[in-house]
């Protein structure tokens, strides 16, 4: 039987702060495991490569759902030229339970 060994280049769908689950907006939401402080980075959510119309989205990016009162937002964090790296970063302190939300319009 062969046993994963840690590795830093691993791969993790979501970070460990977080979790998915039922969501009162719309279908599965993100929500924290932990609380997690204000302009903390959580990750890579949207990739943009120039081959393919729109975005890749990563597991974090695909389950975050739109709120008027977003408590994330999307900073450009990789630019390079037609490739663009978006990742998820808290707008506030998010406590354990809460869900964590973008505003699509921004």
């Amino acid at each position: 039987m062969t046993r994963l060994r840690y590795d830093r280049f691993y791969y993790k769908p979501l970070p460990d702060e977080v979790t998915l689950d039922n969501s009162d907006i719309e279908g599965i939401g993100v929500f924290a495991l932990q609380e997690i402080e204000q302009a903390f980075d959580l990750g890579s959510t949207h990739i943009k490569v120039p081959m393919i119309a729109g975005f890749i989205r990563t597991p974090l990016g695909g389950f975050l759902n739109h709120s008027e009162e977003p408590n994330c937002y999307l900073a450009l964090s990789q630019d390079w030229d037609d490739y663009r790296v978006y990742n998820l970063v808290t707008l506030e302190k998010i406590e354990s339970g809460e869900e964590l939300t973008l505003d699509y319009d921004m």
